[in-house]
């Protein structure tokens, strides 16, 4: 799956962090992170689990010290893997989602996995439909502006409502 982990993860931040200054393609390049390193590894647990964005978290934190701004940007990524994880149902498994310390993952799959191709197939729909909709909402459509600040800083300035003030994102 592709723009099913794209568009909840960019709606998602919205929703929740209202920030249109957010490098959103981290936040995409994050979304995205666990299933190349699962496809890279050959499907170590890890890329599946809790110590993926919480060991990103920390070495952003610590190769940050004292730049702030430099902070602000890479924190995104770490972000981008906690939704994966969120969107993936990743927790639905507890021996995988807490490894290495949840216990025996021998018998573990892949939420995915789990998953008939017509469901697959419905979120990765449902993805194409929210991909559009971020697309139009943030003025992409109609704005060569919008696509180059996107392509070029990240951000996503979505029309009205209280995401251009400072601090006014969502109930996250």
């Amino acid at each position: 799956m592709l723009l099913w982990f794209v568009a909840t993860s960019l709606v998602a931040m919205r929703w929740c962090f209202g920030d249109p200054a957010i490098d959103h393609r981290l936040i995409v390049a994050g979304a995205l992170l666990p299933d190349v390193m699962h496809a890279a590894t050959g499907g170590a647990p890890f890329t599946h689990s809790l110590a993926l964005p919480a060991s990103g978290l920390v070495a952003v934190m610590l190769a940050t010290v004292g730049r702030r701004r430099t902070r602000r940007r890479w924190l995104a990524l770490p972000i981008g893997v906690f939704w994966h994880q969120v969107f993936e149902g990743a927790w639905i498994q507890p021996a995988l989602f807490w490894w290495p310390v949840g216990g025996d993952t021998a018998g573990a799959t892949l939420p995915l996995a789990a998953r008939s191709v017509w469901l697959i197939g419905t979120m990765e729909l449902v993805g194409l439909a929210g991909c559009w909709w971020i697309w139009r909402a943030s003025g992409m459509v109609h704005s060569s502006a919008a696509r180059a600040d996107f392509w070029r800083a990240g951000r996503l300035a979505y029309r009205g409502g209280p995401q251009y003030r400072r601090g006014g994102g969502g109930p996250c």
